[in-house]
C-alpha cells in the first residue's frame, strides 16, 4: 500500500505542478524542474523494475 501511495502522491505532485506552470503562469526553476524530472523518473523505476510492485 505504501508503494501505491508514493507513486499516486509523486504522480500528483508533478501533475499540479505542470498544471500551474501551464496555466497559472508559476515559473519553475531549474531546481525545480530537476526535481521533478527526479520524481517522474522515480516513478517510471518503481514501475518498470521493482519487484514490489505487481505487474501485469
Amino acid at each position: 500500500m505504501g508503494i501505491v501511495y508514493a507513486l499516486w502522491s509523486g504522480m500528483g505532485i508533478v501533475l499540479i505542478a505542470s498544471i500551474g506552470w501551464a496555466f497559472l503562469g508559476q515559473r519553475l526553476d531549474a531546481w525545480a524542474i530537476l526535481g521533478l524530472g527526479l520524481i517522474l523518473a522515480g516513478v517510471v523505476v518503481i514501475n518498470t523494475l521493482s519487484k514490489s510492485v505487481p505487474h501485469g
